[in-house]
């Protein structure tokens, strides 16, 4: 899947489920894929500091990354880190399902 493509859904379910951190200067989405080898949890967060993703993997916080080159060198480090957690044409395709 291309990279503009993976921002366009993630932005789109982001709009489609975001929820205020509190304040409504924050305002988040969770994405958990469940697989074989593990838990994934992508949150995406917008608040003053920008686009923020944390990334989890088993509930264990791996990342937190700015922006979207951040995240896509993230990911491949998790995907080298927890072969076969990661399949970023499934979870972006099921993300595209949803919205």
């Amino acid at each position: 899947m291309q990279r503009d493509e993976i921002e366009r859904i993630f932005e789109a379910y982001f709009e489609k489920y975001k929820k205020t951190e509190g304040d409504r200067t924050a305002w988040s989405a969770v994405w958990l894929e469940s697989t074989p080898a593990g838990v994934l949890e992508l949150n995406m967060t917008k608040c003053p500091r920008g686009l923020i993703f944390k990334l989890f993997v088993n509930k264990k916080k791996e990342a937190e990354v700015a922006g979207w080159d951040a995240f896509f060198e993230t990911m491949n480090l998790i995907s080298e880190k927890y072969p076969s957690l990661y399949d970023e044409e499934k979870v972006f395709s099921d993300m595209s399902f949803v919205i």
